[in-house]
């Protein structure tokens, strides 16, 4: 003989206690407070949630027809809450709003969102307004920030656009060749793009000089520029503008200066100025006797006429006997922090540096090399092909996107030049493809992080824009063809 437990009576106001707690974790959970209109004795219960959040005294209060929830809505939402809730109301019996509301404790404002619902008695008419609201203060002010980041982002690239465009109208105004007109153009759109990097590493917040100077000069021409100073920080527009200054000296350098030679030498030092802006000497010597040129060319203009008023002081530039000779000068609005004057001695020259061997003394040959180029950028693709198809390379493709590469994998070809991102979408499957057949491919991308998003290691790296000599000798480097040093 069996005996069954009995089961434990349940009845409505057991329910009713269950519902409430549970209805209690819910509001606790999603962080929300709740009040409820008594339309009939117009009376407002405002919960403990709720007065938490809106800083509105809990308990019962005369509801005054609805007004008095919104004594504490902001003025400048308060009609328009009113109109919207009672016509939601109407229409639909339920509403849900966003506005902002003034602490009546601390004055705080905050963005709110609230939810209610009607009850209507038989007959129709409100017998209760049951309601919630939550604080959306911290995801308004992400919104915000995020749409002002945006416009900000609208306004730079619309800037870098325009200046680009400059740059390529001046550069050819004064330049007499197609050549030479790639050659200078490339330079100066790279000397932005490693600007925009460093920017990038610190979400724009600026660059240290020596960072900037290291990014111009470090692989320009081995062991013979040297670089030091105090580490200041330049603001965003002050970085663009140094790198491009430094990019024309060097330039020039390397073209008629202390750098188109073995035993010349190039010397850049900075320091903080009492004012809170700074100074750049850049100093050449043992290069061949300099001499003004017969003619200014953009480059020179660009220093002279440009750069120091974009750093809010001046820019001379001297053509003496033993090397050219650049003084910058920038006021205190050209760096991030006010800067702290530092004598001129190694105690205060915590940035230093020395340039190392650079791409230009290096030699790739890619003659036969297959090479399948992953693009989703039509044009670069195009331009890709053609340039190395010259230097001597096979191309195959262009390929524009994952199914398209992924259905040449097994084509026969040497290397592959695959871009991180193809119309938004990771190339890692074609990464994993490719380590899967032992394939080599050098990964081409604008992100300094796009590496570790492909996963499988590439043979190299080269950072968007590039130009086909860094191409080339990654391919090299990627098939072990020789690029000597």
């Amino acid at each position: 003989m069996t005996s069954t437990k009995p089961e434990a009576p349940e009845n409505d106001a057991t329910q009713l206690a269950v519902a409430k707690a549970r209805a209690a974790l819910a509001f606790e959970a999603a962080d929300l407070g709740e009040f409820e209109w008594d339309a009939v004795r117009d009376i407002i219960t405002i919960s403990p949630r709720m007065a938490r959040i809106t800083g509105m005294p809990e308990g019962e209060h005369p509801a005054q027809v609805g007004e008095y929830t919104l004594t504490t809505v902001h003025p400048d939402d308060r009609d328009e809450l009113r109109r919207v809730v009672t016509e939601k109301l109407t229409l639909k019996g339920r509403y849900t709003v966003e506005y902002r509301l003034i602490r009546p404790d601390d004055q705080r404002v905050l963005w709110m969102e609230g939810s209610g619902v009607v009850v209507r008695l038989p007959g129709g008419a409100p017998q209760y307004l049951i309601g919630v609201v939550r604080d959306i203060s911290e995801r308004k002010a992400a919104d915000e920030a995020r749409e002002a980041l945006v416009a900000e982002l609208d306004h730079r690239v619309k800037n870098v656009l325009a200046t680009v465009q400059s740059l390529a109208a001046q550069s050819a105004r004064k330049t007499t060749s197609i050549d030479a007109f790639l050659k200078t153009f490339t330079g100066r759109l790279q000397a932005m793009a490693a600007a925009h990097t460093l920017l990038t590493r610190t979400r724009w917040r600026g660059a240290e000089i020596g960072d900037v100077v290291g990014a111009e000069l470090g692989a320009l021409a081995h062991g013979r520029a040297r670089w030091s100073g105090p580490a200041l920080v330049l603001r965003p527009h002050a970085t663009n503008a140094l790198a491009l200054a430094l990019h024309e000296l060097a330039s020039n350098a390397v073209k008629f200066g202390a750098l188109s030679t073995e035993a010349g030498r190039v010397e850049v030092r900075w320091f903080a100025q009492v004012s809170g802006g700074f100074e750049l000497v850049w100093a050449e010597r043992r290069g061949p006797l300099v001499e003004p040129p017969e003619r200014q060319g953009f480059g020179m203009m660009l220093l002279e006429r440009v750069t120091g008023r974009e750093l809010g002081g001046t820019a001379e530039v001297e053509f003496r006997p033993e090397g050219l000779h650049a003084t910058l000068r920038a006021d205190a609005g050209a760096l991030a922090e006010p800067a702290v004057p530092e004598a001129p001695t190694e105690k205060g020259r915590q940035n230093e540096g020395r340039s190392e061997a650079s791409d230009d003394d290096q030699h790739a040959d890619i003659t036969g090399l297959k090479v399948l180029v992953v693009e989703d950028a039509l044009l670069l693709a195009l331009e890709l092909e053609a340039a190395l198809t010259e230097a001597g390379a096979i191309v195959l493709g262009p390929a524009a996107n994952l199914e398209e590469a992924l259905a040449m994998m097994d084509q026969a070809f040497d290397v592959v030049l695959l871009d991180a991102d193809l119309n938004g979408r990771s190339a890692a499957p074609i990464a994993a493809a490719l380590a899967e057949r032992g394939r080599p491919f050098i990964l081409a991308t604008g992100n300094n992080d796009a590496a570790a998003l492909v996963a499988e290691p590439p043979a190299a790296t080269v950072r968007k824009p590039y130009n086909v000599r860094q191409i080339a000798l990654a391919l090299a480097k990627a098939t072990g063809r020789n690029a000597d040093a």
